[in-house]
């Protein structure tokens, strides 16, 4: 068995996905490569989706298959390498319930240390994406591997879905509830945990937690938009679906659920870089109305996600609503109220 006394967020400078690059920068280093001339790509890079889909044969019907394919890999947010493992498997597997579709096979992808690290831990971390992956009914059959300075974890996935029925982040309409199906604010936690070693479990469990009966219960309500809340927070990707969509979104900030300990968490300063730049993202295109909402308010609902929920424009059953369409504010995509 590893060292359990081995504290894993030390050997990384950031964590899960706060250490995604910023999404401005993001935006600026893929502009040019938009626009794809591709008859069978449903879905590409132009609106920013969660992965990309290609209609890979028409049945009878016209319909056929949509291959989905995405790939999910971060330096570990917490100490424990099999529940690093866990929640980079379900923060991969995310991707394409977030499109409507069942993944059907995973590959590993490790960069290692492997003069820090010894080789049992990495064990561990592919046993908790092994045991991730066979709960979804998804093998995890191989991969690839380097040689890097930070421990780095995550999954390559392929998935299908029917192409008429995707969900997508381009596709929400005016007039319709905004839910929400898990609690934000395990970037605080995550941050906390890495600065103390306290551990929460409530953190956990809702980063293992897989996304796929939400994603079920979202296409049988006939949904049409969806993403998942990952690295640039709830602001960040509501921002960016409203934008492809071309509505506004108004937030019912005290409705959204948040982990009991994060805001504690958010009292005591443990705000990780990423969310703060989420917010710097977002604060053009965002209207705070009344006197309710401070900048905790927004520093938490930009608080960056590892393996969060889904955000659906329609309503889940037993998911919390959130918010609300509306027809487009020019320049603004979110209001907070």
């Amino acid at each position: 068995m590893p060292d359990t006394t081995l504290r894993l967020t030390q050997f990384a400078a950031g964590g899960g996905c706060a250490c995604k690059l910023p999404a401005g920068q993001l935006e600026s280093v893929v502009a040019g490569l938009v626009g794809q001339d591709a008859p069978d790509l449903l879905v590409g890079l132009d609106a920013g989706d969660d992965a990309c889909a290609v209609r890979l044969e028409s049945g009878s019907d016209g319909c056929g298959t949509a291959v989905i394919s995405t790939a999910d890999f971060f330096t570990p947010m917490i100490d424990s390498p099999y529940d690093w493992g866990r929640i980079a498997a379900a923060n991969a597997l995310s991707d394409v319930y977030a499109m409507g579709g069942r993944p059907v096979l995973a590959i590993n992808l490790v960069g290692w240390p492997v003069d820090l690290l010894p080789d049992d831990v990495l064990t561990e971390v592919l046993r908790g994406g092994f045991d991730v992956g066979r709960a979804a009914g998804c093998p995890v059959a191989g991969g690839h591997s380097i040689t890097a300075p930070e421990p780095i974890y995550g999954m390559a996935v392929t998935g299908v879905a029917d192409p008429e029925r995707l969900l997508r982040n381009d596709a929400a309409e005016a007039g319709l509830p905004i839910s929400l199906t898990k609690p934000i604010g395990v970037g605080l936690l995550n941050n906390r945990h890495k600065a103390t070693g306290e551990r929460f479990e409530e953190a956990v469990e809702t980063m293992t937690t897989l996304n796929d009966a939400a994603s079920r219960a979202a296409l049988d309500a006939g949904v049409r938009a969806a993403t998942d809340v990952t690295g640039f927070g709830l602001l960040g990707h509501l921002h960016k679906m409203m934008r492809a969509s071309g509505v506004t979104a108004v937030l019912d900030r005290a409705a959204v659920p948040v982990l009991d300990a994060a805001r504690d968490a958010l009292r005591d300063g443990f705000v990780p870089g990423g969310s703060r730049r989420n917010l710097d993202w977002v604060r053009p295109h965002l209207v705070v109305e009344g006197s309710g909402v401070g900048e905790d308010d927004l520093v938490l609902l930009a608080d960056a996600q590892t393996s969060g929920g889904l955000l659906v424009v329609g309503e889940v059953p037993g998911a919390p609503v959130v918010g609300e369409t509306v027809p487009a504010r020019e320049g603004v995509t979110v209001v907070v109220r």
